[in-house]
């Protein structure tokens, strides 16, 4: 069984970053830079404060791996290791296992922003890099190429590759009965962050991989790759594995369960 391997990043403006890259004043705290770099950003884009990807840093990578182990869904690494290490950790996942990578938008933010993150700590990551030196099956399917299937960016194939038919994971998720996102979104990330809530931010990344896993089981139902018996199995196992967590301690869990009605 080919391991899938479903991640989610989480970030926050990279204040250290903006200093050098952008000459912002060094003696100025964190949240004046952000708020300096946010605004020239509004000023440049006509309203939008959105940074450039390279200047994201990560502060939470939750995976969900289904092997033939079962399901363990987590984000890497603790609240407080720096960014290196969660980055370093997600790309040894693919050095040691290979697996099939799926994401929601991963081909339009998470990889782009793990591949400059990656750049700035020097991290390794020869398998994901890997395009048939080495192993000459990722000469015709790697990680790279936006039309192979190795890493599953789920949002722009039901798009059909189109942006303006991208759909929100949150509100697709909910029309197909999923829970959706609960409590937070990508936008109250760096305010919670700075409000020392890291682990509201990591919880909130976790159940984002079990959304999107949830889509892609639906997915693998919807083109055969799944039979109706197997696709309601699959979801099964993962309420189970959820409701463990959910039984030893995790709030977020029982609240992602709660709100995803039994069918």
């Amino acid at each position: 069984m080919t391991p899938t391997l479903v991640f989610d990043i989480e970030t926050i403006p990279d204040a250290q970053g903006l200093r050098s890259a952008w000459g912002i004043d060094a003696s100025l705290s964190d949240a004046e830079v952000v708020e300096i770099a946010l605004e020239r950003r509004r000023e440049k884009t006509g309203g939008s404060d959105f940074l450039p990807l390279h200047l994201h840093r990560i502060v939470a990578i939750a995976c969900l791996m289904r092997d033939a182990r079962g399901f363990h869904v987590k984000c890497l690494g603790t609240p407080e290791d720096r960014e290196a290490k969660l980055v370093q950790q997600f790309f040894s996942l693919i050095d040691r296992f290979t697996p099939q990578l799926v994401s929601w938008n991963g081909g339009g933010f998470d990889l782009q922003v793990l591949h400059y993150r990656g750049l700035v700590h020097g991290v390794q990551a020869a398998r994901y890099w890997e395009t048939g030196d080495d192993d000459r099956d990722f000469k015709w399917n790697n990680y790279l190429s936006r039309y192979h299937t190795r890493h599953l960016d789920l949002m722009d194939m039901l798009a059909l590759y189109t942006p303006r038919a991208n759909a929100p994971l949150d509100e697709l998720a909910k029309l197909c009965g999923f829970p959706g996102k609960l409590g937070m979104d990508g936008s109250q990330v760096w305010p919670a962050f700075r409000e020392g809530r890291i682990g509201e931010i990591r919880d909130y990344c976790e159940t984002d991989v079990a959304n999107t896993w949830l889509m892609f089981a639906r997915f693998q139902l919807m083109r055969g790759l799944l039979a109706p018996d197997s696709y309601a199995a699959e979801v099964a196992a993962l309420r189970e594995s959820l409701g463990a967590l959910a039984d030893g301690g995790a709030a977020h869990w029982r609240e992602f369960l709660d709100a995803w009605p039994q069918s």
